[in-house]
């Protein structure tokens, strides 16, 4: 077991550097360094929207936060997870977005609670733990 407890979703990390003095960044803040990181899917996720809209300066400002997060690789126990999940929300009639639910499956691999503010669809995944950081919280 890792000693990470938070996985950032993108639109957590996007939210951070859009608003760095914001109710999210300020969670992020006050949590131990080691508890926190993020898939190597959400990596993806944000570069590919960086690349697509060309933005240089948008670009330094998300790389930086990045620089401050661990990116987890995505490995075999993933997979699994993915091939699981996948099939119950297919099952069940509720499927998901493709990338959600490769971040999805990464966060329940590793036992640790997605930061995210798309609590709707991730609620959806049996066994995943889901916060909101961009509310006031605790």
């Amino acid at each position: 077991m890792t000693a990470f407890r938070y996985m950032l979703d993108t639109n957590a990390i996007s939210e951070m550097v859009r608003n760095p003095d914001g109710t999210l960044a300020d969670r992020v803040k006050a949590a131990p360094t080691d508890a926190l990181c993020t898939s190597a899917i959400v990596v993806s996720e944000l570069r590919y929207g960086l690349r697509k809209r060309g933005a240089v300066s948008l670009a330094r400002r998300v790389e930086a936060v990045l620089g401050e997060i661990a990116i987890l690789p995505y490995d075999t126990p993933v997979s699994f997870a993915y091939a699981q999940t996948r099939d119950a929300l297919e099952r069940r009639g509720q499927p998901i977005g493709y990338t959600d639910l490769f971040i999805a499956a990464h966060a329940l691999s590793l036992e640790l609670t997605l930061v995210t503010a798309n609590i709707r669809e991730f609620s959806r995944v049996e066994g995943l733990k889901v916060e909101n950081w961009l509310e006031a919280g605790p």
